[in-house]
Parts: structure tokens; C-alpha cells; sequence
């Protein structure tokens, strides 16, 4: 059908902003796969969050896409160690959120808060990075790498004990799984 844009091929999606800008890279069977490598992913994800951006139409031209890799890149410096961020990763992740702020406005509705960054294209960026700061905000420790050291991926731990160790269940969860029950079977 035309007009209808392709599915989105990720494994894990639905997690806040920030954290599904940094889950655009991926593993599987096939390999690596990175959805912001061109146009066509770039324009996949932008579709994809559409009503996280208050349904801006943003260009998913060249310039969106190296903004969002700028942003991806100072998300993985800042998710090595979340509640303890380094000096490069609070450095990258500044740079980002110099493109745009939050300012405070009044309407007929009362007051509001509307954002504005340099250029259109820099708002999916810095929404992302400026999301990471509500998570951090929020519960930094809950921001995790999936436990599978094969795993790429990232997840926002909302479980109420917060012990939630994989990217999902049905996929490295339950390879875990298989593995410990191999494991044990061979000691047998």
C-alpha cells in the first residue's frame, strides 16, 4: 500500500526516548543491524515516535540523522554508568542539549512549557537527550544494559522490584534460560 511507511524492524521498542534512540543498533541472528545507517531507518524511527514529539514534522533528511547519531553517541557514553556519568559523557550529552531549551509560557489555556532548539532537525536529538535527564531525574540505578553480554540493547527497569536483568524474556531472557538448562543437563 502506498504511503504506508515499513515496520519497524527493531527487537525492543516502547521504552522511553531516550533509551530507544540508543536501541537503534541491535544483534540478532542475521548480525548487527543499525537503523539510523540511512534515510529509509532514520525515517522509520522518526515515524515512530511521532506522538513522543508532539507530532513536529521534523526532515528526515541528512542533518536529523547525524544529529540523532550525535545524540545516540552521548546516550552510550552516559549509559556505561548512568547515576555516575563521566566527564566525557556529560560533555557529549551538554553539547546536545545546547540545541534546544524549555521555555515557559503563558496562554489562554494558563501556563505551558513549549520547546525550542536551533533548527527543526535537532529536535528528535535533543528530546532524546533531554529525556535521559527525566529519567535520571527519576531513578537512574533503573536504566540498564540488557545482562546478555551479546546484547546491545538497553531497557528503562519499571518492574516493581526492579530486578528485571534482560532486553525481554522471549529473547535473551529465555536464551539465558535455555543455556543454564543445558549447563545443568551436562553435569548430569
Amino acid at each position: 500500500m502506498a504511503g504506508v511507511p515499513p515496520s519497524d524492524p527493531r527487537p525492543l521498542t516502547g521504552e522511553p526516548l531516550a533509551v530507544d534512540l540508543l536501541n537503534t543498533r541491535w544483534i540478532d541472528e542475521e548480525g548487527f543491524h543499525d537503523l539510523l545507517d540511512g534515510p529509509a531507518g532514520t525515517g522509520i524511527w522518526l515515524a515512530s515516535q511521532t506522538t513522543r514529539l508532539d507530532g513536529a514534522a521534523v526532515p528526515p533528511g541528512e542533518t536529523t540523522r547525524a544529529a540523532l547519531l550525535t545524540a545516540r553517541a552521548a546516550l552510550d557514553l552516559a549509559a556505561a554508568d548512568p547515576a555516575h556519568p563521566s566527564p566525557e559523557a556529560v560533555a557529549a550529552l551538554n553539547e546536545v542539549l545546547a540545541h534546544g531549551r524549555l521555555r515557559r509560557v503563558l496562554s489562554v489555556d494558563g501556563p505551558g512549557t513549549t520547546v525550542e532548539v536551533d533548527e527543526p532537525e535537532w529536535l528528535p536529538a535533543w528530546a532524546a537527550a533531554a529525556d535521559w535527564l527525566r529519567l535520571l531525574a527519576d531513578r537512574p540505578d533503573r536504566i540498564r544494559a540488557c545482562a546478555n553480554p551479546a546484547c546491545v540493547l538497553h531497557f528503562h527497569d519499571v518492574s516493581k522490584n526492579g530486578t528485571r536483568r534482560w532486553c525481554s524474556m522471549s529473547g535473551c531472557g529465555n536464551r539465558a534460560k535455555v543455556r543454564r538448562h543445558y549447563a545443568r543437563h551436562r553435569q548430569d
